[in-house]
């Protein structure tokens, strides 16, 4: 029988994070993923500056063979409204694609990686856990994303009552003439939210890959409401012609309303799988690199024998709760507001420079004036991708 301190299910940026936050603390992490890397990813793939900065690395070794697309602003409105461009001289965050981002975090994570493995089982033993039936752990954390089996032991409710936020997008590479006919600006992504401000679409170009999607609260006609975004991007000339149809979906969690623990006796959610996506935005990116920081912050300072224990992990929530903020969902004006009423106000305001500027892209998305949490810890340099990877 193995042994291991930490089995890590999932390879993603919360898996690869807490693997890299504890290189050089004597403990042995494996890492399983039932894909092999690289492998695609859903998501629209920017990530604001101290993702990197925490993570010790420098975007500009990271953009050696990699996409990188510096964003300056945005564009933001509400679907058939005003519209308002932001600008600023510094990067505001950063294109990339996800098959190349996760694959480059978990090669400098110094865990032992072993892909194309699900987790088949998991049962409680006297030494801990056993994973696969092979593996014996002190804790097992989950960070698969929204459907990880860690967190299916986790939920406090049915899987039908979570209110998960459903989006389909899709990401293509753009061939010469598609890249000569499409208007939108790399540097300037599109936002256009929907009338009843519960979700928006987006199109954004990086480098020579575009991607195009919607993601929304309420699931009910979601293809419906992408089909709209579509036809007003198309009104507006903001698509190249002959889009691909091969949109696929995705779900996740906002940390304001996932029902699902964030630990048990043995057993750790980060990520996604804790359901850790900014509220408003929908990111989920910085808070699971974040989360996964922070768990590795707690078993570094561990005794062996308690990796695993509730009071340990205990720390770790109030570690992430004192980063995040009080887990629970708190009402905005909107959610009082009679629906007419919201469609107008958004009409009016969500289009309006400052309020795109200082409300929509400062602090929804960009979470201006957080800063990046510190301690990443000594990582190796990432190894260089092929264009094209």
């Amino acid at each position: 029988m193995e042994r291991a301190d930490v089995v890590v299910i999932g390879g993603g940026p919360a898996g690869s994070s807490l693997a890299a936050g504890l290189r050089g603390s004597g403990l042995r992490v494996v890492i399983l993923d039932r894909a092999r890397f690289p492998r695609d990813k859903m998501c629209a793939g920017w990530v604001t500056p101290p993702v990197f900065e925490c993570l010790g690395i420098e975007p500009e070794e990271y953009g050696q063979g990699r996409v990188l697309q510096p964003i300056h602003g945005f564009r933001v409105g509400v679907l058939g409204g005003r519209q308002s461009a932001t600008s600023s001289e510094d990067v505001v965050s950063y294109g990339i694609r996800r098959c190349e981002f996760d694959t480059a975090l978990l090669e400098r994570s110094g865990a032992e990686v072993r892909e194309g493995e699900p987790l088949r089982s998991l049962e409680r033993t006297p030494l801990g856990l056993r994973v696969n039936g092979a593996i014996e752990a002190s804790l097992v954390v989950g960070a698969g994303g929204h459907f990880c089996p860690i967190a299916r032991r986790l939920m406090l409710g049915p899987k039908s009552e979570e209110p998960l936020i459903a989006a389909q997008e899709v990401e293509f590479r753009l061939d010469p003439a598609q890249a000569r006919a499409c208007p939108v600006a790399p540097e300037t992504p599109h936002i256009a939210f929907l009338r009843d401000l519960k979700g928006y679409g987006w199109v954004f170009r990086k480098g020579d890959y575009l991607n195009v999607g919607l993601g929304r609260q309420d699931r009910a006609n979601l293809s419906g409401h992408l089909a709209d975004f579509l036809a007003e991007l198309r009104r507006e000339g903001r698509l190249p012609p002959d889009l691909p149809d091969g949109f696929r979906g995705h779900a996740y969690l906002l940390y304001d309303q996932a029902p699902r623990r964030l630990f048990d006796e043995g057993l750790a959610l980060v990520g996604d799988a804790a359901g850790l996506a900014y509220p408003r935005s929908g990111e989920g990116i910085r808070p699971a690199v974040e989360s996964g920081l922070l768990l590795a912050r707690v078993l570094r300072d561990a005794p062996g024998d308690k990796l695993g224990a509730p009071e340990m992990l205990a720390a770790y929530e109030r570690a992430l709760l004192g980063r995040l903020g009080p887990r629970q969902h708190r009402p905005g004006v909107t959610d009082r507001l009679p629906g007419p009423l919201v469609r107008f106000l958004a009409a009016r305001l969500l289009g309006h420079p400052r309020v795109a500027r200082d409300v929509v892209v400062r602090r929804w998305f960009l979470h201006a004036g957080v800063p990046a949490l510190g301690g990443g810890g000594e990582v190796p340099a990432l190894a260089e991708t092929p264009s094209g990877h």
